[in-house]
């Protein structure tokens, strides 16, 4: 399985997902981190991905080629991140065929209605508990402050 977290401008949501996804999947998980910028991409490396690649042609070229794409509903916005997520870069992610699991968090004009608001570590463990789920693994062993 292989799975692509993808952020920009400073990588700290990236850094998070990928480290939180390390500690609860098996280590033959690949985690693949895509970062608009190389900031990004250092700071999902370091929190313990196993690849990382910068820019838009990596994220065009791997968002096909993954089982699984996370990262902020942002990557799917064209011009969001502050115009780091170019028209192409959100296309070929949207338009990928692997399952997304998203954070509802938005770093443009995009305003989600009826997703209650949540502290960003509540919102990583949910999505770390929904890629669990997407790659068939047993929910019992996942420990998190919310005892999910």
């Amino acid at each position: 399985m292989r799975i692509a977290v993808v952020d920009g401008q400073g990588g700290g949501i990236g850094k998070h997902i990928v480290d939180k996804l390390r500690r609860q999947l098996p280590e033959e998980c690949d985690i693949l981190a895509l970062g608009t910028n190389a900031l990004a991409t250092a700071a999902m490396l370091k929190a313990g991905a196993n690849e990382g690649a910068t820019g838009e042609n990596a994220i065009i070229f791997n968002a096909s080629r993954v089982d699984l794409i996370t990262g902020t509903v942002s990557i799917l916005v064209p011009h969001s991140m502050l115009g780091e997520m170019t028209p192409a870069m959100a296309a070929a992610l949207a338009t990928s065929p692997a399952p997304k699991v998203l954070l509802p968090l938005g770093r443009g004009n995009v305003e989600l209605v009826g997703i209650k608001s949540e502290p960003l570590p509540h919102l990583i463990d949910e999505l770390v508990l929904r890629v669990r789920r997407a790659l068939g693994l047993a929910e019992e062993i996942m420990t998190n402050e919310k005892g999910l």
